[in-house]
Parts: structure tokens; sequence; C-alpha cells
């Protein structure tokens, strides 16, 4: 299988294709720009769905659905939203087919057309805003914290598996505040929600920062993000957080009465992230032999394999087996038990080495006289023979072992390719020669920042949170400087 993967050093862009498609995470679809998820990508999304959805809860959000559909008016009431999505939108014109009088197959019903147009919602800010001018009167209504789990269409004409889909999966969050600090903080709350699920489930290192105007949300006061870093020194917007101000609330009416009886508008977030972050993950972890899964959210954790010569063995090797996957399960590890007569085992661990099952398991008749089971980790490639005896326990320790390694492992390429630049040819050769994220100084202007991009290919990627001020000069123009900002070349 691994011979089917093209290797990432001849060419990234089909090494991440191969991968997608050979570890059955996705497939092209009959629709130019979409994608079908397959079950095992799908299982993938539902873990870490479900654990952003906790995240989320926990910090006192619910989920609420809304139309797909949106008035094509809705759009144009807030000047840089609709500026910022006309581009990328797909609308609905009118309602009806019919067969063609003149023998052509189904066409449109000329009669069917809609009075207003419909678009399919890019994202949902505006029919969101023009249902909460219904749901906010007063102060005691506030704050409103509202995510949904849905899925958008921004017409995309290059696109890629995952990381740019005409459609695609995500969560949007929508939530309304009675103050300007109130919601600044639920901006820079839900950054460290996405941050801590990055790092911690994702096993993916991530930078807080602030975008520029370029770079910001289309109608946002401020955009957040955190922004990974991929194999190829190639950054990736991981997840962004966007403080609104009042732009929507002033576009869609929405008021509160205050507690001294006051008129006010409230101020607005959004904030989401996609099926994009299974394009990230796989290329943050896997390598040239397949996928690699952090344990926390692989859909599969442990894989069980017999090796066997006759029913009899196999009988006595499952009826071991079965106690250690109710073990397991007990343990709250998923794990399965491949038993299959359609495959030699050889060709089972290479399939379960190309979908990235962090876990191996091999169990043959010598182990099972010794009482022994062969363990091999995908994340290190090695292996080891441990006793039955208490051998769940070691696999969960096991497991947590493998997701500190994804992480660290990780962490030290990223941190090795963040590098400084304060000379202009010095911060080409480092984006064409090294990659990774650039430091360098930048004189805050969008002129420059486009020129940079025109010449180079990097976006600023974002201002640090954490970032320090620090006289210094443009890396192109040579202006004053007060602080380094990230610069790389990105998907």
């Amino acid at each position: 299988m691994a011979s089917a993967i093209t290797p990432r050093d001849k060419d990234y862009s089909q090494w991440y294709n191969d991968l997608v498609l050979k570890g059955g995470l996705a497939d092209y679809s009959a629709v130019r720009g979409c994608m079908v998820i397959k079950p095992y990508g799908f299982a993938l999304w539902e873990n870490m769905r479900d654990q952003l959805d906790k995240m989320f809860k926990d910090t006192g959000h619910v989920n609420a659905y809304f139309p797909l559909f949106i008035p094509k008016s809705f759009l144009s009431r807030e000047a840089a939203h609709v500026e910022g999505f006309a581009k990328e939108c797909a609308v609905v014109t009118h309602y009806r087919l019919m067969n063609d009088p003149n023998g052509g197959g189904i066409v449109v019903d000329p009669d069917a057309k809609l009075e207003e147009e419909l678009i399919v919602r890019p994202t949902s800010e505006t029919i969101i805003w023009n249902t909460y001018k219904d749901w906010i009167q007063s102060y005691r209504d506030l704050p409103l914290l509202i995510n949904q789990w849905a899925n958008v269409v921004r017409w995309e004409m290059r696109t890629r598996l995952f990381l740019r889909t005409a459609e695609f999966l995500w969560q949007e969050g929508h939530t309304a505040h009675a103050t300007a600090e109130e919601a600044i903080a639920e901006t820079k709350q839900m950054l460290d929600v996405y941050a801590q699920f990055a790092e911690e489930w994702m096993a993916v290192p991530v930078i807080k920062g602030v975008k520029t105007a370029n770079e910001r949300f289309a109608g946002a006061e401020d955009t957040y993000c955190i922004e990974a870093l991929m194999q190829d020194g190639k950054a990736l917007q991981a997840g962004t957080s966007h403080f609104l101000g009042q732009n929507f609330a002033k576009a869609f009416d929405v008021k509160f009465s205050n507690k001294e009886n006051q008129l006010e508008y409230v101020w607005a977030t959004s904030w989401g992230v996609s099926t994009r972050l299974i394009g990230g993950l796989v290329m943050a972890h896997s390598d040239d032999d397949g996928l690699i899964m952090p344990p926390k959210i692989a859909p599969l954790q442990v894989v069980i394999v017999p090796i066997y010569k006759g029913e009899e063995q196999l009988k006595a090797i499952s009826e071991k087996v079965l106690v250690l996957v109710k073990e397991l399960k007990t343990l709250g590890i998923r794990v399965k038990y491949d038993d299959t007569d359609n495959a030699r085992p050889g060709w089972k661990f290479a399939e379960y080495e190309m979908k990235g099952v962090p876990v191996r398991i091999a169990i043959g008749g010598r182990d099972l006289e010794n009482n022994t089971a062969e363990v091999a980790r995908r994340d290190e490639k090695t292996k080891q023979t441990l006793s039955m005896d208490g051998l769940s326990s070691a696999i969960k320790i096991l497991l947590d072992e493998i997701q500190a390694n994804m992480f660290n492992k990780a962490k030290t390429y990223r941190d090795s390719h963040i590098t400084q630049a304060d000379a202009w040819d010095d911060f080409v050769k480092i984006l064409n020669e090294k990659g990774g994220f650039v430091s360098a100084h930048w004189d805050g202007t969008g002129e420059t920042e486009d020129a940079i991009k025109e010449k180079t290919k990097a976006t600023i990627r974002c201002i640090p949170l954490n970032n320090e001020q620090e006289a210094g000069n443009c890396i192109l123009t040579g202006k004053p400087s007060a602080q380094r900002v990230l610069f790389a070349q990105a998907y």
C-alpha cells in the first residue's frame, strides 16, 4: 500500500491527495468542487465535533439551527460583509423544474422565478442577526450564546479535498452581548477553546494571534486566529474568532433596553472551525506510509490482528482477545478485532498503517503459549512484546504517550521553523528554501502587505497575542515598525 503513496519530498500535494483517498477519509463527488466524506473520515469528524461540542457547552453555549437559504437583500445590509462574500455565493433563482416541451429533458420552469433570489449560506451572520432582532429586547436577554453545526457553500474555483471545497461542514458560533468588553472576552475565550482543542486533541501546536485589517473577516472589527504549520513549511489557518462590534446589530436594528432603560445596539461575535481541520491533521502528522492519527480523536485507537494456523488456534486466540477487547472497551478505548479471513495478516498490517491506527496488536501461536502479544505503535513504527496480564492498562498508558509524542514532534518542527529576518534578501531566502513562519517587521500599511504578498506569495498570518514591542524597520520599505509579525506562505 505504501508504494501507492507519492513521497512527500517528490510531490507534497499529490502525497496529501493520496493519503486522503487511500486512507479512506474522502472521495471525489459528481459535483465539481465538492467531496464525499467516507465513513472513516466522518468518524474522525464526529470525534472532533463531539469534543468541540462539549467544550462549547462547558462554556455556556447551546446549539440551534438556522436556514440554509438567505434572502439576497440580507447580504447587502452590511457593506464589508457582502463585499467579502459576493464572489463566492451560489444563488437560487427558481423553485421548479419541468419537462422541456422541445424534448430536451428537464429544464427550469421560466414561470417559477423567485421574487427575491436566495443565497446558499456562505456564513450565517445575516440570517441569524435578522432572527436575533426578535429574540433580544432587554439586557435580561443577554448574553445570547448560540452555536450551530451546519454546512456552508463558498463557490471555490480551485479546490482540494478538506482544505478548500465548494461545500464543507463546520460549526459557527454567534453571540450577542451588552458591552464591548463582554464581546471581546467571548472572542478571546473561544480562541482559547480552539487552541486547547488543536493542541490537546489534535496534537497540533498553534500560534494565537490577531489578523491584520487586510486579512480580517468581512464585517469584523477584529479577527483572532490560530495558525498551524504543516510539514511542507506552509501555514494553515485552523480557526478564527471574530469581534463584530455593533456592525451587524446596526445593520439589522438589534437593540436592547439596558439597566437604565436606555436603548443600545448589542455587541456581537462569531467564531468557527470546519472540516479543514482534517486536512490540517493529515498534513501535520502523516508520513510516506500513510496517515498517523492522534489517539484522542482517532476513529479506531487499537486494532488486534490474529496470526494463526487452523481454526482451533484461531479459536484459542479469539478467547484471549475477546477478554482483552472487553477490558479495553471498559477503559473507553475504541478497539477492533479483525479476525476476518479475506486477507493475510501482512495485508491487514499495511491497511491499518495506512489508516493511521495508533496501536496494532498481533497475537500468534507462540504468543498464545507465552501469554504475550506483539504491540506496534504507528507514530514511531516500533514494536515490543508485552505480557497479556495487565495489557489493557499498558495500552491506555501507551496511547497517552503517543498523543504527547505526536504533539512534541510537531512542536519541535514548528519551533525550528520560526525564523527572524531583518533584511529583504534573507526574508525571501527563508521563504523559498526553509519555509515556515518568518518573524519580521512590517510598516503597518495594507499597501506594503499587498506588495510583499505579490512578490513572495507570503501573507501576514497573524500578529501574535504575546508579541513584545520591538523597534525596527519594515522588511520591505525600511519604514519604522514597532513590532514583528509572522509571515508565511499558506493554504
